[in-house]
């Protein structure tokens, strides 16, 4: 009998262990008019999520001071990774910074990855996503670069291309390069990995007519992305994020044109089904990115609430 107790102690323990190790959905999040800095939201489920209280990073870097489309990953050393958009205009490049917990951050510095060229008139919605397969951070972004690309219906001021840059630990990076041109204006794009070489690039086509969400595909990365679909959201929707949930991908996005946040679910990236039954996203969140954190590192957030 004792020993049965003991067994049945043993296995509470690493119950609640392994439930206190667990991870825990979080959403990075600003606030417009942009100039407040990074704030969060958490989940358990992915589906119904909360805001913390409070500011933990100011925008100081660049000439606007301003924090927009903020994008974090961890690394496999548990750093967490945080990139973002620092003006609305201009070529100054991209915000970074770096942090153990998510409450304190260092490295923080502007990546000036347009510096090459001079006419680019801004850069907007920085992405991270780590490549496993090659041990490497891939970022991506939105440009315009006057008189580069076919315009169509665009003002050259605004007729946006994807380019991309890799790095392995943030102090140095690869050479900027065209990451997608599908034949439109590109904004929001996010890598999505799927299977083993099968990826799903999530972007939101800005040209005049559209400005809705469409997918494409490729068989690494880096693309080239092909086969853009139909859009599959309404028009004046942005800043997608993707989680995979079970058995199903959801992805949210601003409706900007209805004032509200939504959601569509997805099994295979063809057909889409609405979502917004499913979630609870609180009023005044803005474009950022679904990612996992520990659930250490949460309670750590949720004392620091101001």
């Amino acid at each position: 009998m004792k020993g049965k107790i003991k067994a049945l102690v043993v296995v509470l323990i690493a119950s609640l262990l392994a439930s206190c190790q667990r991870d825990v959905y979080m959403y990075t999040s600003f606030r417009e008019p942009a100039d407040g800095g990074l704030q969060y939201l958490y989940s358990e489920d992915g589906y119904s999520w909360t805001a913390i209280d409070g500011i933990f990073l100011k925008p100081e870097l660049g000439e606007q001071k301003i924090m927009r489309d903020p994008s974090m990953v961890r690394g496999k050393d548990g750093v967490y990774h945080l990139v973002w958009t620092i003006g609305w205009q201009g070529n100054e490049g991209i915000g970074y910074a770096s942090s153990k917990d998510l409450i304190h951050w260092e490295n923080k510095k502007i990546v000036p990855v347009m510096a090459h060229e001079e006419t680019t008139v801004n850069i907007w919605a920085p992405e991270l996503f780590y490549d496993e397969d090659e041990d490497r951070f891939i970022i991506i972004w939105a440009s315009t670069i006057p008189e580069r690309f076919p315009k169509g219906e665009e003002e050259e001021r605004n007729n946006h291309r994807m380019y991309y840059t890799t790095t392995k630990d943030f102090e140095t990076f690869t050479e900027t390069k065209l990451f997608a041109d599908p034949g439109f204006s590109i904004i929001d794009a996010v890598i999505v990995k799927k299977d083993k070489n099968d990826y799903v690039l999530v972007l939101k086509d800005n040209t005049r007519p559209n400005r809705n969400l469409k997918v494409a595909f490729a068989d690494n990365p880096l693309g080239p992305y092909e086969q853009v679909s139909e859009p599959y959201t309404g028009f004046k929707t942005e800043g997608p994020s993707v989680v995979k949930l079970d058995d199903e991908w959801l992805i949210y996005f601003d409706s900007y044109g209805t004032m509200s946040y939504e959601a569509v679910s997805t099994t295979d990236f063809k057909t889409f089904k609405n979502a917004n039954h499913k979630i609870s996203v609180p009023k005044g969140h803005k474009h950022g990115t679904i990612f996992k954190a520990s659930k250490k590192d949460l309670e750590g957030l949720l004392k620091e609430q101001k």
